[in-house]
């Protein structure tokens, strides 16, 4: 670990957190479903593969993230989430909510905030639990009745793609 300067928990956060880049990868991983580097390469703000790198291996080292050899391909690496990485997921919801709130949000991120923002708590620990049996293949309950909401958010930020609404 690197050294820290100070015991407060907001400046530790911020020594993983306190770029751009760290926090937009756990957002491909957990709203995305992206596992592979190529996938998280490919998102819309075009991280360079080498900030890519440094940040999953930022994300690793600090217990956010396991990296494993993908099964299905040699040279491949799937990148799972931790369970300190999704209980970051209503840090992750109000963020976002902020940001509906406070800035021009494209439609399509507006629409699968307000998904997470109207369902609150319960659908947060309910996508949480989703994360859990995907990543850590283990679930703490029964699934709840209705569509998953990963199924959820997906289809509220394609309904609301520019060219997907109705006029």
């Amino acid at each position: 670990m690197r050294d820290t300067r100070s015991g407060c928990p907001i400046s530790l956060s911020l020594e993983i957190f306190g770029d751009r880049w760290t926090l937009l990868v756990l957002r491909d991983v957990v709203f995305g479903g992206a596992r592979h580097f190529r996938e998280l390469l490919g998102g819309a703000e075009r991280i360079s593969s080498n900030v890519l790198a440094d940040r999953l291996g930022v994300l690793v080292e600090h217990g956010l993230l396991t990296r494993a050899g993908d099964p299905s391909h040699k040279q491949k690496v799937t990148y799972s989430l931790t369970e300190r990485a999704i209980e970051l997921v209503p840090v992750l919801v109000q963020l976002s909510a902020w940001g509906v709130r406070h800035l021009p949000v494209a439609d399509e991120y507006a629409a699968r905030a307000a998904v997470l923002t109207d369902g609150g708590p319960p659908l947060w620990e309910a996508f949480m639990e989703e994360l859990r049996e995907t990543h850590l293949g283990t679930r703490r309950g029964e699934p709840p009745d209705g569509p998953p909401v990963a199924a959820r958010l997906a289809a509220a930020y394609t309904a609301a793609l520019p060219g997907r609404r109705s006029e």
